[in-house]
C-alpha cells in the first residue's frame, strides 16, 4: 500500500521499517536506563552525603545540634543519623548494593517524618522528609523494574 506523507510516496513496509529503525535504540532502553540509573544514584548519593556530613559539626549554634536537642534522645542520635545517611549514600553508588542503600535511606526519611510530626510537633517540616521518602521509593521501584 502506498501512503503520501509530507509530499513523499512511501510504501507501508518502508514506512514501518523507518519508524521502527529510527526509534529502536531509544525504545530498547538499555543505554538510556544505565545512564539514567547512574545519574539517579549519583544524585541520591551526593544529596545524602551532604545531609549526612552536615550532621557531624558540633557547634552549639548548628541547626542539627538544636534539632536533636528538641528530639531529646541525645547527640549520639545525631551522629548515628549522619553515619546511616553517609553509609546509605555510599551503598547507593554501587549497582549491587543500591537497593539496600535506598531502603536504608527511605527508612531514615520515614523515621525523620515521624519525628517531625509526633516528637518535635513541626508537621510542616515533615513535608520535606516525606517528599524525600516518596522520591526514594519511586527510585527504588525504577531500579527494581530494570
Amino acid at each position: 500500500m502506498l501512503h503520501i506523507t509530507g509530499g513523499f510516496a512511501v510504501s507501508e513496509l518502508s514506512s514501518n521499517f523507518f519508524s521502527v529503525a529510527m526509534f529502536e535504540e531509544s525504545m530498547s532502553g538499555q543505554a538510556r536506563d544505565q545512564i539514567g540509573d547512574w545519574v539517579l544514584r549519583a544524585g541520591i548519593a551526593l544529596a545524602f552525603l551532604l545531609f549526612g556530613f552536615d550532621k557531624f559539626p558540633s557547634g552549639l549554634d548548628t541547626q542539627w545540634v538544636r534539632f536533636f536537642d528538641q528530639v531529646g534522645v541525645g547527640q549520639w542520635f545525631r551522629y548515628l543519623t549522619g553515619i546511616v545517611e553517609v553509609t546509605g549514600a555510599a551503598l547507593v553508588l554501587f549497582p549491587l548494593t543500591s537497593r539496600i542503600g535506598i531502603a536504608i535511606l527511605t527508612a531514615t526519611m520515614a523515621v525523620a517524618s515521624v519525628i517531625h510530626i509526633f516528637v518535635v510537633h513541626q508537621p510542616t517540616n515533615a513535608i520535606i522528609t516525606g517528599g524525600l521518602c516518596l522520591g526514594l521509593i519511586a527510585s527504588w521501584r525504577r531500579m527494581r523494574r530494570n
